[in-house]
Parts: structure tokens; C-alpha cells; sequence
């Protein structure tokens, strides 16, 4: 499966409900000020809280997680880990099913 791309925006702090793989995942994602942090649920139960993400570095990576699929950051711009000013941009979130498996 190819993978999707999550619109986000460009502020600090978001938090949004995407239906991925038949299940409603939650994405926050926090700016602070060692980096962009993700915390994902899936279905409302947590999976995975202040994960620190980088870009082409895959968030989930373990099925135990119980994620569908695995989410990374990628810099179309080069390879700077993201931050929250790209977001609208620059750094692009992507999701692929079954990554994790």
C-alpha cells in the first residue's frame, strides 16, 4: 500500500482525528523546545505518548503498539528533523499501513 498524507498545520500544538486502516486515529503533536513531539491512539486508547520525531524515522515501529500502520516525518526540503513552522509544508506526515508489522 502506498503511503498517505496527513494534512497538518502550521502552530505549536494540534491535535487531529484521521480514519487510517478502518480505525479513527488521534495525532498530537507538541512543539517543545528539544523538539516536535507525537503522542497517536487509535480507537480512543493511547498507543504511543511523547514520541520524539525526525525526520524519515518511523514513530510506531513495533505492531505491539496496537497501530494499524507507522507514521514518519519527512523534510522535502532536505533532512532537518521537523518543527512545528513546516508543518503547513516543509515537513510532510505520512502514514503507511502494515508498516509495523
Amino acid at each position: 500500500m502506498a503511503a498517505v498524507s496527513i494534512p497538518l498545520n502550521a502552530v505549536a500544538y494540534q491535535s487531529l482525528s484521521v480514519p487510517l486502516s478502518g480505525h479513527v486515529i488521534r495525532v498530537v503533536l507538541q512543539q517543545r523546545g528539544t523538539g516536535l513531539f507525537a503522542s497517536l491512539w487509535c480507537d480512543g486508547a493511547a498507543c504511543l505518548v511523547g514520541v520524539l520525531c525526525q525526520d524519515r524515522t518511523w514513530l510506531v515501529r513495533k505492531a505491539c503498539y496496537g497501530l494499524p500502520g507507522d507514521f514518519a516525518f519527512v523534510d522535502t526540503e532536505g533532512t532537518d528533523d521537523p518543527d512545528y513552522t513546516g508543518l503547513a509544508g516543509r515537513f510532510v506526515l505520512v502514514y503507511e499501513e502494515g508498516r509495523n508489522v
